[in-house]
């Protein structure tokens, strides 16, 4: 990402670029091993100046995570909704790719092991990724229930898997940088079908 600098640049403008500098350090390097001072290096600016705007490290990584939260929120609850569980599977992944096609760290902000517990950051974090678990448990639900599934625990059990396995498949890709969102919805697509899923 190019520096931020401060000529010719609005405080919404300069803003967003220093969040998306931070979502990045924050989603590589982890809550634990990311410095003020680094970004700030990296953005071409000040300490002061982030902690204007931010107010403290924390208040950097909270903005960092409402970003990211709010962008797979809204995304996940855009993807549309099919009754066939293979597509509907394959629409919401689709739907997290083109997320993270523009802010590729976003989950990693979310889902960071090092942020403190007890901290108002993980607070934050915890409370978006108990959203999307929502949001997964009652897609799995729906699935089950079109089916005729009425076990609670077989409901349990089906948002788990999704849960994990989509974690599993967004660090895939994380390692995979040269994957672009059409691609990671293509790959997935053949899996799912080799599975029996046709979509």
């Amino acid at each position: 990402m190019a520096k931020v600098g401060t000529k010719g640049v609005s405080r919404a403008e300069r803003e967003e670029q220093i969040l998306g500098l931070a979502i990045e350090e924050f989603g590589v390097h982890g809550h634990a091993h990311v410095s003020v001072a680094e970004i700030a290096s990296r953005a071409d600016i000040s300490k002061p100046l982030i902690y204007s705007y931010f107010g403290s490290r924390d208040g950097l990584a909270s903005a960092c995570v409402r970003r990211a939260g709010d962008l797979l929120v809204r995304g996940i609850a855009a993807a549309p909704v099919d009754a066939d569980a293979g597509r509907r599977a394959l629409d919401t992944l689709t739907a997290i790719f083109a997320v993270l096609e523009d802010c590729r760290h976003a989950w990693s902000v979310l889902y960071d092991p090092t942020i403190p517990r007890g901290s108002e950051v993980h607070a934050l974090a915890r409370g978006y990724r108990a959203e999307l678990a929502a949001m997964g448990a009652a897609g799995t639900a729906d699935v089950l229930r079109r089916a005729g599934d009425t076990d609670p625990l077989d409901h349990d059990l089906l948002s788990r898997v999704w849960q994990h396995s989509v974690h599993a498949v967004v660090l895939w890709w994380l390692e995979h940088p040269e994957l672009d969102a059409d691609a990671m919805a293509a790959r997935c697509a053949r899996v799912l079908v080799a599975m029996g899923n046709p979509i």
